[in-house]
């Protein structure tokens, strides 16, 4: 038997904190799912990990660098071509300091 660590009036508050509309079938389920997913939370939880290596990530990363190049950029007309409000050399944005 699962035991209910969540009730159907938490989901009904977190949808409506997320302003989420479930049907009484939805509530039931996600009820459901989340008690679920928490029992085997716990389940993991009683696990001895005193022997395994904290990590950070999962797969070990390198962090993989390109060299700095110098390239061809887009030409200034080409640029500002799509701006809202340019003045044919810069971006013009609304002031936003005073």
């Amino acid at each position: 038997e699962l035991e209910m660590k969540i009730t159907k009036e938490e989901v009904e508050h977190v949808a409506l904190l997320a302003r989420l509309t479930f049907s009484e079938t939805e509530k039931e389920r996600f009820t459901t799912q989340l008690n679920s997913i928490l029992a085997y939370m716990d389940k993991l939880g009683q696990l001895d990990t005193s022997s395994v290596q904290p990590t950070f990530h999962a797969v070990a990363l390198d962090n993989v660098f390109r060299e700095d190049e110098v390239r061809p950029s887009l030409r200034r007309d080409l640029t500002l071509r799509n701006a809202p409000d340019g003045d044919g050399q810069f971006f013009r944005v609304p002031k936003i300091i005073e």
